[in-house]
């Protein structure tokens, strides 16, 4: 935890970028009944019936203090979609740096050992040795920056019914282009000091 919370505190280094990701699902679901529009004092309405048409996974990328980000919608959550995700981040978006360092929680396909499975060694090498993982500790997901960011997606883009995976891909590309053009940063305030604290019951009890 308190390394995390370390590299928070590093000033912006476009050498070595700090990146967030994380991953969510959002389920895509039809009505069963067209809707009733709005109308004066009254919000639209929507049936409590709806149709099930399957489920996206959101890799989602964040850089806090740049205020960029970038969401892949994938249909399956594996170790070959989250290695295409990560050489896209690194080639098309940061060709330039000497080393990302990727803060990711532990799911398992969030492995160097995806890029081997989805390339030839010599590729997947060329990309690991760009990438300086951090993982967020057991049951401390919400030290990655990057909830923060699907929690605003959900809050923002989300929070209805989507029923197709091209709406819902023009619909997440256009939030991240308002958010990127906006240049929305994520002001991280939790520290060493406050976990110390705050989480104290984590942390080892030393009798003198």
């Amino acid at each position: 935890m308190e390394n995390l919370l370390d590299l928070y505190r590093l000033p912006y280094d476009p050498r070595f970028p700090l990146v967030c990701m994380d991953e969510a699902c959002k389920q895509l679901i039809a009505e069963i009944k067209k809707p009733l529009p709005v109308r004066e004092g009254q919000p639209a309405i929507y049936d409590y019936e709806y149709e099930r048409k399957g489920v996206c996974n959101l890799i989602v990328f964040v850089e806090p203090l740049r205020g960029w980000r970038k969401v892949f919608v994938r249909s399956r959550r594996t170790m070959l979609d989250w290695a295409e995700c990560v050489r896209t981040i690194l080639d098309d978006f940061y060709p330039d740096a000497t080393l990302v360092r990727l803060v990711l929680d532990n799911l398992n396909t969030h492995t160097l050992a995806s890029l081997y499975e989805a390339f030839a060694p010599a590729e997947a090498r060329r990309l690991a040795r760009r990438l300086d993982l951090h993982f967020t500790p057991k049951h401390g997901s919400w030290l990655n920056m990057a909830e923060t960011e699907i929690g605003i997606l959900t809050g923002q883009c989300l929070d209805r019914r989507i029923d197709q995976t091209e709406v819902l891909c023009r619909e997440v590309s256009a939030w991240e282009n308002d958010r990127n053009d906006a240049k929305a940063t994520i002001n991280w305030r939790f520290t060493i000091a406050d976990a110390r604290v705050k989480l104290k019951n984590i942390y080892p009890s030393i009798k003198t």
